[in-house]
């Protein structure tokens, strides 16, 4: 490497997920004590997420049970470090790139990735999300750890890309390869699932729901042979009511129409348990039960060509090296109510 280069850390955020059967129940409750996740005060919030990780624990080993013992997650997101390292590298090669990866609920932990950029001693740093859609829940709560870890960082936090060109772009070839694969049925029913959010967050102001349309809505630009679509919500935890409509009732209402089933998890971009499991393995047999036509899942961007050009965009955007979001795009994907977008604190 040459020397005396200016030196840039990269932060990806993402989920977690346990590696192994003995870190679902510490997982889960890592998960539940988050304050984004449930608002309840710190001795009710702590006390819930102790009940859910115990009763969810048996469930939860078995499910990740079916993909070997823990989840992909991790692996999947250093392949997608990897691949971003490299792109960076060949776009910008006045710089040293190091791209680190920060988990909210398991190893290696936000906090762990600040102390290891620490370590590393960068002049620049940007955090940039694994969720293309904004939620409090998901890069808030990710934004707000690291800002925990590391108060005075001087970390650039990346916004949103719920309507980048190359997410749009990596879901809809992975959409048409699922169809081929699948025999290609003739009009199927595109359904877009996302993870679910309960309804008082969205009443809060968040802006998830909205983003994910705008996601939708990029795809489908990108795919007029597939026009019957709807946008559904997967993986509801808890008695409290969540935004609609599920993916479920979505899976049920078009087998019930004889009609073919293509899936797009359109808040995902790795694969975990929500797809490997509750997509691939529950929602199918549900489709099958209830009599679909076909049944096909699209794959997450991984480690996608246009996906890592994605988010190369993102990073180099916030360095004014490359297109990408600015303050004069907020109004473009944030509700004025949205005081937790990353770029309206780079603004402020």
């Amino acid at each position: 490497m040459a020397e005396g280069r200016p030196k840039t850390a990269v932060v990806l955020f993402n989920l977690g997920g346990p590696d192994g059967q003995a870190d679902v129940r510490p997982f889960l409750f890592n998960l539940f004590r988050d304050p984004a996740i449930i608002g309840a005060l710190g001795p009710v919030r702590l006390g819930l997420a102790w009940l859910i990780s115990t009763l969810r624990e048996k469930s939860a080993q078995a499910n990740y049970a079916l993909m070997g013992g823990g989840s992909p997650l991790l692996p999947e997101t250093e392949a997608q470090a990897g691949a971003l390292t490299a792109l960076l590298a060949a776009r910008a090669p006045d710089r040293e790139w190091r791209v680190f990866i920060g988990m909210r609920y398991w190893r290696p932990f936000v906090e762990d990735a600040a102390a290891a950029v620490r370590a590393w001693g960068p002049d620049e740093i940007v955090l940039a999300p694994l969720y293309p859609q904004y939620s409090t829940t998901t890069t808030g709560s990710s934004l707000t750890a690291w800002e925990k870890a590391w108060p005075d960082s001087g970390a650039r936090g990346a916004c949103c890309y719920p309507d980048a060109a190359g997410l749009a772009e990596a879901h809809a070839e992975a959409i048409r390869e699922a169809w081929r694969k699948g025999g290609s049925p003739e009009n199927p029913r595109l359904l877009f699932s996302a993870h679910g959010l309960p309804e008082a967050t969205v009443k809060r102001g968040d802006p998830y729901p909205d983003h994910v349309a705008r996601t939708a809505a990029a795809i489908s630009a990108r795919l007029p042979e597939f026009p019957d679509t709807q946008i559904c919500y997967q993986s509801r935890v808890g008695p409290m009511k969540w935004i609609g409509p599920s993916t479920e009732d979505e899976i049920m209402r078009a087998s019930r129409e004889g009609r073919a089933i293509l899936i797009c998890p359109i808040a995902f971009v790795s694969e975990h348990v929500e797809t490997l499991v509750e997509l691939d393995i529950e929602y199918r047999a549900i489709a099958e039960a209830e009599g679909a036509s076909a049944y096909m899942r699209a794959a997450t961007p991984g480690v996608h060509p246009a996906f890592i050009g994605a988010l190369a965009d993102l990073v180099l955007g916030e360095r004014g090296a490359a297109p990408g979001l600015s303050p004069a795009d907020l109004s473009r994907v944030c509700p004025a109510a949205d005081k937790g977008c990353p770029l309206r604190r780079n603004a402020a």
